[in-house]
C-alpha cells in the first residue's frame, strides 16, 4: 500500500473507533438516566415576613421508569414566624413530572410540629428558572397535622411564589413509555 492509503485507512479507523465509542457513551448515559428528579432549595416570597424553605433530594431511577412509587430520598419544609413554627422532614413515596412541573409525596419522618410524624404530605414544584413556583397538599388543611389519609402523589397547585435570589429547583422529566 502506499503511504498516503496507509494513513487514509488508519485515519478512518480511528474514527470509526471513536464514533463507536461516543456512541457507546451517550447509550450508557441513556440508559443510566434518572426517569425523574427533583432537588433544590429555596425560600417562599410572603410579604407579612414568614421564613418558608423547601429543600428537595428526589429521584426516580431509569430502572423504575414505570412506576413512579419507587422514588427514593427526602424532602424537608419549614415554616417560622416571630420566633413560633416548625420544620419537617419526609422519605420520599412517589415522584412524577411532566415537562417543568414535578408532584412529590412523602411521610414525615422527623418534625417538631406535634402530631406531625407519620403523616404523608404531597408538594407540587413548577420548575419557572428564577421564577419557580410551589404548592403543597396541606394548603386547604392548615397543618400536614392535619392532613387525613392523603394518597402518594396528591398535592395542590403551585400557587406561592419562590422568593427572588433564594435558591432555585430543578426538575427532570418523567418520560414513561406509554
Amino acid at each position: 500500500m502506499k503511504r498516503r492509503t496507509k494513513i487514509v485507512v488508519l485515519g478512518s479507523a480511528l474514527l470509526l473507533t471513536a464514533g463507536a465509542a461516543s456512541a457507546a457513551t451517550a447509550s450508557d448515559s441513556a440508559r443510566h438516566r434518572e426517569a425523574a428528579a427533583l432537588t433544590g432549595t429555596a425560600k417562599l416570597h410572603r410579604s407579612a415576613g414568614d421564613d418558608i424553605t423547601f429543600s428537595f433530594d428526589a429521584h426516580l431511577a431509569a430502572r423504575d421508569t414505570a412506576d413512579p412509587m419507587k422514588a427514593t430520598g427526602t424532602f424537608e419544609f419549614s415554616h417560622y414566624r416571630d420566633g413560633r413554627g416548625a420544620r419537617a422532614k419526609a422519605e420520599v413515596d412517589c415522584l412524577v413530572t411532566g415537562g417543568k412541573v414535578a408532584v412529590v409525596s412523602g411521610v414525615i419522618t422527623e418534625s417538631d410540629l406535634p402530631g406531625a410524624e407519620g403523616k404523608r404530605v404531597g408538594v407540587t414544584v413548577h420548575d419557572l428558572g428564577r421564577h419557580d413556583r410551589l404548592g403543597y397538599s396541606w394548603a386547604s388543611t392548615g397543618s400536614p397535622a392535619e392532613t387525613k389519609e392523603l394518597p402518594e402523589c396528591v398535592s395542590s397547585a403551585p400557587f406561592e411564589k419562590v422568593e427572588k435570589g433564594t435558591g432555585d429547583f430543578t426538575v427532570v422529566p418523567w418520560q414513561p413509555e406509554l
